[in-house]
């Protein structure tokens, strides 16, 4: 049923999507690999968009099929951390001069249904902005997204101003976005990067643990 649950979002079904989400929670599927199904899915939406196959619609009704299920899925959760025990803090952003959001949001929503408090900060944001965030929340980790080949210079930046800022050493900071890898990682002086939004979460939990 995973296959067919990542088709029917992939393929922007939502009756579909939600009766096979209810489906393999009814037979015990673990919540988590319906929510990671779900993830991958909506990478493949992301993909159609940037390939102009998809365009907003389809990511808005990608979007509601993404909330309805975590909806669906959320109470399920082992070990669901309840809003006043938050597993940590994460403040989150697509760099400056990037407009891409759709894996940022799926991240976002993926640490947020994982107990995590997430300040997401929306797309284009300056180095100031992420410096001017953590001042304010002081979150333990930090996640950057970028889908252009400028966004590494940025992420340089912005990690320098973090550091600039003596607020480095206070949080640890993973990139991500359909261009990154480990060598983008190094460049840009974060702690690691995070191929998927599954990853993410295992990310962030190990660092709060």
């Amino acid at each position: 049923m995973r296959e067919k649950l990542i088709a029917a979002i992939a393929d922007i079904n939502e009756a579909e999507a939600i009766q096979l989400a209810q489906a393999m929670l009814d037979a015990g599927e673990d919540p988590q690999a319906i929510l990671e199904a779900a993830s991958q899915a909506m990478t493949i939406v992301g993909n159609r968009f940037d390939q102009k196959e998809y365009y907003l619609p389809e990511l808005i009704i990608a979007g509601e099929m993404m909330k309805a299920i975590g909806d669906m899925v959320k109470p399920k959760l082992h070990g669901q951390a309840a809003p006043a025990a938050r597993l940590g803090k994460v403040v989150i952003g697509t760099v400056a001069g990037d407009i891409h959001d759709i894996g940022k949001d799926v991240v976002s929503f993926m640490l947020d249904v994982n107990g995590f408090e997430v300040h997401d900060l929306g797309v284009d944001v300056p180095a100031a902005k992420f410096v001017e965030k953590i001042r304010e929340v002081r979150p333990q980790i930090v996640g950057m997204s970028g889908f252009l080949t400028l966004a590494f210079d940025q992420m340089k930046r912005t990690v320098q101003a973090i550091q600039d800022a003596g607020l480095r050493d206070q949080v640890k900071i993973m990139i991500g976005g359909a261009i990154m890898d480990e060598g983008a990682a190094r460049y840009t002086g974060a702690d690691a990067y995070g191929a998927d939004a599954a990853a993410a979460v295992r990310l962030a939990k190990s660092w709060v643990a």
